[in-house]
């Protein structure tokens, strides 16, 4: 189990874009979990999450996790295209493929909240216990693990991005 002295700060940016009821980044807020950030506030040291990033996420990231903290830029799937094309600091990542848990996009590949992209990001990078604890604040976190277990162990254990293709194609071969 990680302590607390190895274990990234998260930050979440909100473009208050959904309903509020169903947040899940302000809900890791209200817990504890995250802290707010202006965008003017992040680090150049931080590991942003960007699904339009070039660079997918390696455990060998853990680092800048650790430096920096991990920021999830929370906003609307249907204003994500537009949300990106801003330029945030930081080191920015994508998340290699992964299905979504919740209600609202199960089974949807890639179309996570922003509560599953900081999950995921901290299993690859090997902070699993803390992954699972943020899961656990929604009854279906679990169904996260379910879906995703088995690929995110085989992402948090690749070497390069060459490897994480190969898993992904694996496991979802219609992306090839």
């Amino acid at each position: 189990m990680e302590n607390a002295g190895t274990v990234p700060k998260i930050f979440t940016y909100e473009m208050h874009q959904d309903d509020p009821a169903k947040c899940t980044s302000a809900k890791m807020r209200r817990m504890g979990f995250a802290k707010r950030v202006s965008s003017g506030h992040i680090s150049k040291r931080s590991l942003v999450l960007n699904p339009a990033a070039e660079t997918v996420l390696l455990k060998s990231d853990r680092s800048n996790m650790l430096s920096g903290g991990l920021v999830v830029i929370d906003c609307s799937w249907s204003h994500a295209q537009d949300v990106f094309e801003r330029r945030f600091r930081g080191v920015q990542r994508r998340l290699p493929a992964l299905l979504a848990g919740n209600p609202t996009n199960y089974a949807v590949i890639g179309s996570l909240t922003s509560l599953e992209a900081v999950s995921a990001c901290l299993y690859i990078a090997g902070f699993k216990d803390q992954a699972e604890r943020f899961l656990a604040i929604y009854k279906w976190g679990q169904t996260f693990l379910t879906l995703n277990g088995d690929v995110l162990n085989d992402y948090s254990n690749a070497k390069s991005l060459e490897e994480v293709r190969e898993i992904e194609i694996s496991y979802f071969p219609y992306l090839a």
